[in-house]
């Protein structure tokens, strides 16, 4: 199998993550350059059937996109250690926190990055209310997130999941903008620097 990534965006990243803590080393991870625009080529686009990276190419030529979706394939094919879910009401209880991390957290720090650092002014018509609107969608959001990190070390359940990779890719990334979370959320604190003091946190970065 072969993972086309960008080192330089934050949806790869959370792929490369995910693999980490898996263990997964025998895909092979092809760089693409989307500020040269590889990712719009036809060629790619062929495989991919839209510019976004991550792709994950099969051995039978059949490549799917979006990192979750990546990702539950991966999960498929390496259980171990869970990240989805073992029963039907984990798993459920993992896809609602990960549909709350990207929804309310995670997509709204990209916004934000996108529409407000001068370097991606080169592939994004930037406006500065989307940048602000996406930016207090976050912090609304992260005050969820330190609500329920007050009873628990992680944020879906008592272990990583693939909602924890999701907010923490998301709010590193936001780095860019000069983003920080708010200091008087101490849960959000606590857990991201336990995230990132994690082995995985340094894939591919």
């Amino acid at each position: 199998m072969k993972l086309y990534d960008s080192r330089r965006a934050p949806n790869p990243r959370r792929v490369r993550w995910f693999m980490a803590e898996k263990g997964i080393e025998d895909i092979e991870v092809v760089d693409i350059d989307i500020f040269g625009g590889q990712h719009r080529t036809s060629e790619y686009l062929a495989k991919a059937g839209l510019p976004n990276v991550p792709a994950l190419e099969m051995d039978d030529g059949r490549t799917i996109t979006e990192s979750v979706a990546i990702c539950r394939y991966l999960e498929a094919l390496y259980p171990e250690p869970n990240l989805f879910g073992e029963d039907p009401c984990e798993s459920a209880v993992i896809e609602m926190w990960t549909r709350r991390a990207e929804m309310m957290v995670a997509t709204p720090l990209m916004m934000l990055v996108r529409h407000s650092h001068p370097a991606l002014a080169a592939i994004e018509t930037q406006l500065p209310e989307i940048a602000a609107a996406n930016r207090a969608m976050a912090e609304k959001g992260l005050k969820m997130l330190d609500r329920s990190l007050a009873d628990s070390e992680f944020i879906a359940c008592e272990r990583l999941t693939i909602a924890d990779i999701l907010a923490a890719t998301g709010l590193d990334f936001a780095r860019m903008a000069r983003f920080r979370p708010d200091p008087e959320l101490v849960n959000v604190k606590r857990w991201l620097e336990g995230m990132m003091a994690r082995p995985a946190a340094k894939a591919g970065v």
